[in-house]
């Protein structure tokens, strides 16, 4: 699955699209930023709540650690209440992540998976790099009946085993991580998860047709 354009309500469209292009070197046109194949095309938030927005981005796996030099130079880092940085997972995800505060509260990653290309850039790492929006958290009050539904309307699978507080249905290229709506996002443990007016559009998928959670005023659409 790919994540194709992501609508992302904000407090300042212009303050927000300059982070993205001066911070993590993304290029933005007006109010959209492009990553890869992704748009998030930023939107004011007229008093939608803020905070608490997941999105995650794909780095080759094999240019990460210049990844996490470079960011590090840019942003904080989050840490867990055990003051680690740094998140390896291996099993079904097979990954390597760093988290970071983006403007109104984004709880942003940087995310390697070793089962994607390799690239053959060497030497600084520069934001053109990274491949993707590849994660969006979408909390729910029942996250067993949002796995279900993707799983019907667009035949996605989870990518490790689903329990009732978490379900990252998808592939590496592209991710819905439906969480429990009072399950506070990792590593800092912080943050409610939140997605006020958010709308996905997602590709290479099978089916078609939109998951809706109107209690928590998200929307995904094939």
């Amino acid at each position: 699955m790919r994540l194709l354009h992501l609508t992302l309500p904000v407090s300042d469209v212009g303050t927000v699209a300059a982070w993205f292009h001066d911070v993590l070197q993304l290029r933005v046109v007006g109010h959209h930023v492009h990553i890869g194949w992704s748009t998030i095309e930023l939107q004011p938030a007229d008093g939608q709540p803020l905070g608490g927005v997941h999105l995650a981005f794909n780095v080759p796996d094999n240019r990460f650690a210049e990844a996490m030099a470079w960011l590090r130079e840019r942003v904080p880092l989050q840490r867990n209440p055990e003051g680690i940085d740094y998140f390896a997972l291996e099993s079904t995800w097979q990954s390597q992540s760093v988290y970071f505060t983006g403007p109104d509260g984004l709880i942003l990653e940087l995310i390697g998976r070793k089962r994607l290309p390799a690239s053959a850039r060497s030497g600084a790492f520069h934001g053109s790099e990274l491949t993707c929006l590849s994660e969006v958290g979408l909390p729910s009050a029942d996250v067993d009946a949002v796995r279900a539904e993707a799983c019907a309307r667009f035949g996605l699978q989870p990518l490790s085993t689903p329990s009732p507080q978490f379900a990252p249905m998808g592939d590496d290229e592209g991710l819905l991580i439906v969480v429990a709506a009072d399950r506070r996002w990792f590593p800092e443990q912080k943050d409610l998860p939140n997605a006020q007016g958010l709308l996905l559009r997602v590709g290479d998928v099978q089916g078609s047709g939109e998951i809706v959670d109107t209690a928590q005023g998200w929307r995904v659409i094939q």
